[in-house]
């Protein structure tokens, strides 16, 4: 593993985008190469947040448990995706878990490390800054959007986000990254069963996705982002 690799591995919208690469020199030669399991937590809702993980390998699943019981998939994590950064950087603890759908490797950097980092790179820690407030103007305009669009184009904004990375058939068929139950789809795009039931059933009606043995694929990606942007 070196700078290249992972400056390679980041996401365009990663907290470490913005590194310059002695810093993410420094990154590699201070973490710890780690693995984990399909169904193995990388990290737990609630546990103390000593570590960031950065995926280099495999998917994972992002969720919560809010105050009422309800689960809450938040994400699905890929290469490339930095994990745990809010309870690391605040000192609190987790605010999600993350559990291995696939085997998944990732980067471990601990907090003295990160510390050590900071203090050999005064500029870093201004660039997270910006990566932060980025990303909370990004968080702040999904929730605008997901509370103004009726429930075909959320769904449809949902699957989008899925198909991020999953790649095309050669007939040209998109895939999500992951084949997900109709339940499993609805705790992420906050609708019931029956809604994410009735709207793919339509949707596969009108030729824009396919559904078989419980994995979606897209037909007609032009479609679902004409829907997506519906309000």
């Amino acid at each position: 593993m070196d700078a290249a690799k992972l400056a390679e591995t980041l996401t365009s919208h990663s907290l470490l985008t913005e590194c310059e690469p002695e810093e993410l020199s420094a990154i590699v030669a201070r973490a710890q190469v780690r693995s984990f399991k399909p169904g193995q937590a990388v990290m737990t809702q609630g546990d103390p947040g000593d570590t960031l993980h950065i995926v280099m390998k495999g998917l994972a699943r992002v969720s919560m448990v809010s105050a009422n019981g309800r689960e809450i998939v938040l994400d699905y994590a890929e290469a490339g995706h930095v994990l745990g950064e809010i309870a690391f950087l605040d000192g609190g603890e987790r605010t999600a878990t993350v559990e291995a759908i696939e085997p998944v490797e990732t980067l471990c950097l601990s907090r003295k490390a990160f510390d050590d980092i900071l203090q050999d790179y005064s500029g870093l820690a201004m660039r997270l800054l910006k990566a932060m407030a980025r990303r909370l103007r990004q968080n702040n305009a999904v929730i605008e959007a997901d509370r103004a669009y009726t429930s075909g184009p959320r769904l449809a904004r949902f699957l989008l986000r899925l198909m991020m990375g999953g790649g095309e058939t050669e007939s040209g068929e998109a895939r999500l990254k992951i084949a997900l139950s109709q339940g499993e789809l609805g705790n992420f795009a906050g609708m019931s069963r029956e809604q994410i039931n009735r709207q793919l059933s339509a949707w596969a009606d009108s030729g824009i996705v396919a559904l078989k043995t419980g994995r979606v694929t897209v037909l007609d990606r032009e479609a679902l982002v004409d829907i997506a942007e519906a309000w």
